[in-house]
């Protein structure tokens, strides 16, 4: 059994490392840019939220300065969320675990480093249909995470999605975009795992 976790909001509460990141941005870029909106609808890369408060040819230069900013701001606000730890021991248990996320991989790495997520290999950079891809070429058999785009690629790598409601997507919009199983928390995943 292989399993996949996805990262913000999944793992890791990463909504004050983010917005502090954005608050940085905002100040350097003189953009009004509401972090609190931001850090409401975690998931999709950097480039789709700045382009909501940049013109378009100004993103890739931001997006690429927020990485920058990233691990010197974000990282020490950042907590595992509850029942991570025991979530990804639980699958290394019965098999491997990886970790897909859209975050750029050298960041989601210093995570896992940071708070020990006893996560196997780390893929970045990938989203929605780029996640199905990889969740394919691994030969994973479920997929945990916490939005809409989480489940859309689960599906379309046939695997069991396992959502979590603890990001921005609701229980209704997760079963709706295909989960196989939605849990209120990640304590909750060792047990769902056990009956399975």
């Amino acid at each position: 059994m292989i399993t996949g976790f996805d990262l913000d909001m999944t793992l890791i509460d990463s909504r004050p490392g983010i917005k502090a990141v954005y608050d940085q941005l905002a100040v350097e870029t003189g953009a009004h840019i509401d972090t609190d909106l931001v850090v409401s609808r975690l998931g999709p890369p950097v480039e789709w939220e700045l382009e909501h408060w940049l013109p378009e040819p100004e993103v890739k230069h931001w997006a690429d300065r927020y990485r920058e900013l990233y691990p010197l701001i974000a990282l020490d606000l950042v907590t595992a969320m509850p029942g991570a730890y025991d979530a990804v021991e639980a699958a290394n248990q019965v098999g491997r675990t990886l970790l897909l996320t859209a975050k750029h991989a050298p960041n989601a790495r210093l995570h896992v480093d940071r708070l020990g997520l006893p996560v196997g290999e780390v893929f970045g950079g990938a989203w929605r249909e780029a996640k199905g891809v990889v969740l394919r070429e691994q030969g994973a058999t479920t997929y945990v995470g916490d939005h809409v785009h989480d489940m859309d690629a689960a599906r379309l790598a046939g695997v069991v999605g396992v959502a979590v409601t603890t990001g921005p997507s609701t229980a209704d919009d997760l079963r709706e975009a295909g989960a196989d199983t939605v849990l209120t928390t990640l304590e909750d995943f060792p047990d769902w795992l056990d009956r399975r």
